[in-house]
């Protein structure tokens, strides 16, 4: 008998952002490549709705609905999800595109288990009919500090199983409070069929995707404050200057960071827009693919809890078989240390590092390859997930 998952993330909520919504998509397809039969399902507020210039809209007409819808069919997923628009305790008056609320009720009380991925799906009525409930943890530190503080960010309740992308957590070396909750380890799915190692590579470019400082505004704790990626990128303007390697940053960077930008474009870094690169979940990948190797920071609270966090995003670059170069954040992986991944703590670091990558680059390639096969394929990852949360 097949098995029956519903996976809850954001698709809609970040319009033009390929790199969030390849995400959600290696784990529906990673579940699909396990012949389960799964299902999409995210909430929207019309407040947050925009057009394509970035104007408020009505949810019907707005941007947000036609990325999910474009990102959703192309995948082949057009017919399996749901968005949930201006949902309460219950369904009663929420607008749905896709199917009924009684057919989502149905669908709920149907399934094996619910995915929840950062406690996305919050409609009790809802949520409460799932006989499992697997809470996915893809923002360690922050997940367990917003916890602390009394917020309900994280929407942590109500769950049967815990999972982390922070491998650390729970551990001695690790300064995340893991607030009673049993953390099982789990690392980011990539769908390896989608994502073939490419021999591709213009010149010696290390590139990154990211966003200069991120959704969350840092948190203090125990006397610690725990500060974006920016503070931690700053460290590496310098980078390119020091190694005469090209890099680019595609950059999601606001007009009032532009004092940034201008360092790190004297430092030596090309710096593009991310919507122009990489809006979409195929532009996305193709720029991977392009790349020789990736070189980036990462938040600061990964850093300075030594939480273990690891990116999808880096481990779809290896999957291509590229190269890494990232800091620290106390992950560990195996294979010989560093082959393929490579680790830096300081900006000298970081230039030996490239300096390693370049000068023998078809060895990382290799090894870059065989550590997404052995340590980031969806198959093992979901597979795991589904026997650990009780669905056999």
């Amino acid at each position: 008998m097949k098995r029956h998952v519903v996976v809850s993330s954001v698709i809609a909520n970040k319009p033009g952002n390929g790199g969030n919504a390849q995400m959600v998509l290696n784990w529906l397809e990673g579940f699909r490549q396990l012949d389960v039969e799964v299902f999409f399902v995210e909430q929207l507020r019309s407040e947050t709705c925009v057009d394509a210039g970035g104007a408020p809209a009505p949810a019907s007409e707005s941007d947000n609905r036609r990325y999910f819808e474009q990102v959703l069919a192309t995948a082949g997923f057009g017919r399996r999800a749901a968005l949930i628009v201006d949902a309460g305790e219950a369904l009663d008056g929420a607008t749905i595109h896709g199917p009924t609320a009684a057919e989502l009720y149905d669908l709920a009380r149907d399934a094996d288990l619910l995915v929840n991925i950062s406690g996305h799906l919050d409609v009790p009525a809802l949520k409460g009919l799932f006989r499992r409930k697997a809470y996915i943890d893809l923002d360690p530190g922050y997940t367990q500090l917003w916890h602390v503080s009394g917020s309900n960010a994280a929407r942590l309740a109500d769950h049967d199983s815990y999972f982390t992308v922070g491998q650390r957590i729970g551990t001695p070396s690790c300064l995340v409070p893991t607030v009673g909750i049993p953390w099982q380890p789990i690392r980011q799915p990539i769908v390896l069929d989608h994502c073939p190692a490419t021999s591709t590579a213009f010149g010696d470019r290390f590139t990154t995707i990211a966003s200069w400082r991120g959704a969350f505004a840092p948190i203090h704790y125990d006397g610690e404050s725990f500060g974006s990626k920016a503070h931690e990128f700053r460290k590496l303007v310098d980078l390119p200057r020091r190694s005469g390697r090209p890099f680019e940053a595609a950059l999601d960077i606001h007009d009032g960071d532009a004092r940034d930008r201008d360092l790190l474009r004297a430092g030596g870094w090309n710096v593009v827009d991310p919507r122009t690169v990489a809006a979409t979940p195929e532009a996305y990948c193709a720029y991977i693919d392009g790349s020789a190797a990736e070189c980036t920071a990462s938040q600061a609270m990964y850093v300075k809890t030594r939480c273990g966090w690891f990116s999808d995003r880096t481990a779809r670059y290896l999957a291509a078989g590229k190269p890494v170069l990232v800091q620290d954040t106390g992950f560990s992986a195996p294979g010989r240390p560093g082959e393929g991944l490579l680790f830096f703590d300081s900006i000298e670091q970081a230039t030996r590092g490239a300096e390693q990558i370049v000068r023998d680059y078809r060895r990382h390639s290799e090894a870059a390859r065989w550590i997404a096969r052995r340590y980031f394929d969806s198959g093992a990852q979901l597979s795991r997930l589904m026997d650990e949360a009780g669905v056999s």
